[in-house]
């Protein structure tokens, strides 16, 4: 799997860990694995002292994993503990990327648990994402560190629950707990993550009006080319853009709206 921002040895370490996940299992299997990860990243950022011993390339390596053992072989299942004796076998450039890469595998094993709905957990985080961006009040009240963890889910398990799949369920539940950056935020590596679960790429493409299904599939079939790789189309209406689009795939942005080249115009007339 992709690194990501990591370097070094933390880098090799994750691209690793994707191999020991592995895709194989039942879906149930899956899930349990990344409800387990999610829960040993929550243990692993309130312990600095464990991080530290896990990730410390001096302490014997086999004494690494014997003290995940004794911590987590109990209360995880084999296949996640696969993954956690492996994380503490490997060199990590910093503790601190230790559950972090733990929260990919997560990720990428919850994404992995819907099957052949997986794109329809990408599809509905977007939504929620969107939900929250276009509502300051519920975005204010799910960053208010005053107000309980339970109150704070609460407030999204009210206008999701029974309306989207389980992994995304446990995605957003997840985004909103985790405590380091905003909701918005973690959703939006959470989208990227679950694309790189899918083997697709990300294209968010801003438009003035609703695309028709075959508009849709002649923009999925030319990013497809362009990047080698299949793209997953979230479309955001903005009729402020006049006419045209904006594509925007990772840090690639590709601007054809209206309004970005009356910018320009003008900006050229200022001249």
């Amino acid at each position: 799997m992709r690194a990501g921002k990591m370097r070094g040895a933390s880098a090799e370490a994750l691209a690793g860990l994707g191999d020991t996940l592995g895709k194989g299992g039942t879906l149930a299997d899956a899930a349990k694995t990344g409800e387990e990860l999610f829960g040993v990243v929550r243990i692993l950022r309130s312990d600095a002292a464990l991080r530290r011993v896990l990730t410390d390339s001096s302490v014997d390596e086999e004494a690494r994993t014997g003290l995940a053992e004794t911590i987590f072989g109990k209360a995880v299942d084999d296949n996640t503990m696969k993954v956690l004796s492996d994380a503490a076998s490997r060199r990590w450039t910093t503790s601190g990327d230790l559950p972090d890469a733990l929260e990919q595998m997560a990720v990428l094993s919850t994404v992995r648990s819907a099957g052949k709905d997986g794109s329809q957990v990408g599809d509905e985080l977007f939504a929620v994402r969107r939900m929250i961006d276009a509502n300051p009040e519920l975005r204010s009240a799910l960053s208010d560190q005053t107000r309980s963890l339970e109150d704070r889910t609460g407030l999204l398990d009210g206008l999701l629950e029974g309306k989207t799949h389980d992994a995304t369920m446990l995605l957003v539940r997840e985004a909103v707990s985790r405590g380091q950056g905003t909701v918005g935020s973690v959703l939006e590596r959470y989208l990227e993550l679950t694309a790189e679960a899918l083997d697709e790429a990300v294209a968010t493409v801003h438009t003035a009006r609703e695309l028709s299904d075959a508009e849709q599939e002649r923009l999925v079939a030319a990013l497809s080319k362009q990047y080698g790789t299949d793209v997953q189309l979230h479309v955001v209406v903005d009729p402020g853009l006049v006419g045209g689009m904006r594509v925007q795939i990772g840090d690639d942005v590709i601007d054809g709206t209206v309004a970005s080249r009356l910018d320009e115009a003008r900006r050229k007339l200022a001249s």
